[in-house]
């Protein structure tokens, strides 16, 4: 879970503005992944990495986008995608904003009951003012994307419920990433709370810490909200092809996926000269076990060649540290090949 910062209406216009369309489209790659030995080779780093990652599961999917390439590990079974699924959420409104069925302008107002916590950074619920409060699609597009922000993602599912997020997906052949619930949702299993069931008053912290580790295994064992990482390349590239949305709003949800700089997780291993348009996932860690630790991106070097990442870590034991540091060795083991 992330949280973001409020962006004032001007701010969006440069934020979906902030990449040059030509820059995001597939080139190809150079001749560097086309002989078996850099293939084995790239793949043998990818295993030692997943290895790294134990008890936790680490899988790994990179892709060259332009001849279909790729390179695997852990790659086929579904992972809890947390935040990840905002970026999903977001193609989906924006493909109803190009089918006219709805405007950036459309204004959607939330009361206080709507605000998601378990942001870290000010967020929408940081800033709600009063019992009700106007947001503009724009703007939550860019709160949910940019930011992360929770509230932002919930709002907009109010718009393109889950359902059709996941029928959107499917219909562009996209079929190991499903939608379910929102972040509200995602809380309720966490917390073993029915919906506007609050603790008990009298809860103890024993009582209180049972709840949290069932919820916690709910979570790990619940299939909503997940995606291979084949899924997530997949949809990645579609995007980045212009299949799944209109020029104007590939380039705008692209640009949004850029603007993402927290978390800073492969970010932290790649050149300053390689722009990463990417969305990450995470969710709090209990007893020293993360439920889920994800990026997945598209890497864009500046004669135009890129290459998509997708990974996905649960069930980690690994410390914080520990995880950001196999995020960015995988981002430089990438770069470097």
């Amino acid at each position: 879970m992330h949280t973001a910062r409020i962006r004032l209406p001007g701010l969006l216009v440069l934020i979906f503005a902030f990449i040059p369309p030509a820059a995001l489209l597939a080139a190809p790659l150079p001749d560097a992944h086309a002989g078996h030995a850099g293939h084995a080779a790239l793949q043998d780093k990818l295993e030692a990495l997943a290895k790294r990652a134990q008890p936790g599961v680490l899988g790994i999917v990179v892709l060259d986008p332009q001849s279909g390439e790729r390179w695997q590990v852990n790659a086929g079974r579904a992972y809890p995608m947390m935040s990840v699924f905002k970026a999903p959420v977001a193609a989906a409104v924006f493909a109803r904003i190009d089918s006219g069925a709805l405007s950036m302008e459309k204004t959607v107002t939330l009361t206080r009951a709507d605000v998601v916590g378990g942001s870290a950074v000010p967020s929408i619920g940081a800033h709600f003012h009063g019992e009700r409060m106007s947001f503009t699609v724009r703007q939550l597009l860019a709160a949910a994307v940019s930011d992360s922000d929770n509230t932002a993602v919930d709002a907009l599912l109010k718009l393109v419920p889950p359902r059709e997020v996941t029928a959107f997906l499917r219909a562009h052949g996209i079929a190991g990433m499903r939608v379910d619930t929102g972040e509200a949702g995602v809380d309720r299993v966490f917390e073993q709370l029915a919906p506007g069931q609050q603790p008990p008053e009298n809860e103890t912290a024993q009582a209180e810490e049972s709840r949290l580790q069932r919820g916690y295994r709910a979570y790990l064992a619940d299939p909503r909200n997940r995606s291979t990482p084949d899924a997530a390349a997949d949809f990645l590239r579609q995007l980045q092809r212009g299949a799944l949305l209109s020029p104007a709003s590939t380039h705008a949800l692209l640009a949004l996926l850029q603007a993402q700089t927290r978390p800073n997780r492969m970010r932290q291993g790649l050149p300053r000269d390689v722009q990463f348009a990417d969305k990450c996932g995470t969710s709090y860690t209990l007893d020293g076990l993360t439920a889920a630790y994800n990026d997945i991106g598209i890497l864009i070097w500046p004669d135009g060649r890129s290459v998509i990442v997708a990974a996905f870590l649960t069930a980690s034991t690994a410390s914080k540290a520990q995880r950001e540091a196999l995020f960015a060795d995988l981002a430089r083991t990438v770069a470097a090949t």
